[in-house]
């Protein structure tokens, strides 16, 4: 199995934060997707998208273990 270098450069960890706040922006706009919708389908849908985006959230936070739980989470950027 090939293996990827990973970047762990302070740009790619500035940007990762970025994509990081953007997942969770996109997890809060399923699941309000996801109040308004009745069919089951549709639920289970929008369920394993929000489990999938929380896999590669946790995914991002494993190359950057430094980054402290008020770094991810500031919205003053």
């Amino acid at each position: 199995m090939d293996t990827k270098d990973i970047d762990k450069s302070e740009e790619s960890k500035k940007n990762h934060i970025i994509y990081y706040r953007s997942l969770e922006k996109t997890i809060l706009d399923i699941k309000g997707e996801r109040n308004r919708e009745k069919e089951s389908a549709i639920l289970n849908h929008l369920d394993k998208r929000i489990e999938a985006i929380e896999k590669d959230k946790k995914r991002i936070r494993g190359m950057f273990p430094d980054i402290t739980e008020e770094e991810w989470n500031d919205n003053s950027e």
